[in-house]
């Protein structure tokens, strides 16, 4: 297994990781196969989504935001059940084909790591198949 350091610098962001990922799955010399992305964090999560526009990350942040509020009445004392719910809702892993050495992903797809309660030091582990 390997693991990818991520220092994050904001309450929300989203940080393109795929280079990251695409260069383990270059020095794993598998040729096919399945990368598993796994997020061990309960407040942040991994998901693909458009790598073109910056504009598609904040738009998903805001609507996260507009369903999921931060000063909601939540009973969870640490003040984080927002980021908790958005972790939820995205997901702590994925499953991505390797084909002939590279991720399988469409042209304009990019995988994510999504941080909800931020700035903190993260890891994303990754298990090649």
């Amino acid at each position: 297994m390997d693991k990818i350091a991520i220092n994050t610098a904001k309450l929300i962001e989203f940080i393109d990781i795929t280079s990251k990922i695409e260069k383990i799955v270059r020095d794993s010399k598998i040729k096919n196969g399945i990368c598993v992305i796994f997020c061990p964090h309960t407040t942040a999560a991994i998901t693909i989504n458009e790598n073109a526009d910056p504009s598609v990350q904040k738009d998903i942040i805001k609507h996260l935001d507009e369903l999921v509020p931060a000063d909601k009445n939540y009973l969870h004392s640490e003040g984080n059940s927002d980021a908790h719910i958005k972790s939820s809702l995205l997901g702590c892993s994925l499953n991505v084909i390797i084909e002939d050495s590279t991720l399988a992903l469409g042209t304009w797809q990019g995988i994510y790591f999504c941080e909800f309660d931020g700035p903190r030091e993260r890891q994303v582990w990754v298990k090649i198949i």
